[in-house]
């Protein structure tokens, strides 16, 4: 199928590799089918972009790039509605946010992304039970970890 998007132009995409989610992102609950576009080169940077509207394109991150020790902890209905039987069986990424002041870029380390890579199945959950921050500077020194994370230039075009 051929999708036009605001940032990338018309594409071509596969239908098998479309992710539905579950449940939607939060905000934006008219949308449930995307799928992934690598960031650049050496970025470790990932687009999940809507194929219901060229406009809509999150930017994505393994969040264990910046935290090695993350760990997402769900329940049986959450396995069980993704379609698997442990954690370790899914992709784990986090929304990056990109404002204007590059001091600013964040992502929400309690609001993961997860997606069954066998099945296609997406949702974003809330860790309830988290101490992870819902705003993680990327640019900045962490609380507590003395090292600040850099973030591709390829990301401001959020």
């Amino acid at each position: 199928m051929q999708i036009e998007t605001s940032r990338f132009g018309t594409l071509e995409v596969d239908e098998n590799a479309v992710i539905t989610f579950t449940q939607p992102i939060i905000g934006f609950q008219e949308f449930r089918r995307f799928f992934l576009l690598p960031g650049s080169d050496d970025s470790p940077l990932l687009w999940l972009q809507s194929t219901e509207s060229g406009d809509l394109a999150f930017i994505l991150m393994v969040p264990a790039s910046v935290l090695p020790d993350y760990r997402v902890a769900l329940g049986a209905s959450d396995l069980s509605e993704l379609g698997v039987s442990s954690v370790d069986e899914l992709d784990v990424y986090t929304l990056v946010v990109v404002p204007q002041e590059r001091s600013k870029i964040r992502t929400n380390l309690r609001a993961p992304i997860l997606i069954n890579p066998r099945t296609r199945l997406g949702k974003q959950t809330i860790l309830d039970k988290s101490d992870y921050p819902i705003r993680y500077f990327l640019n900045q020194p962490q609380e507590g970890t003395g090292s600040s994370q850099e973030v591709s230039d390829a990301s401001t075009n959020a």
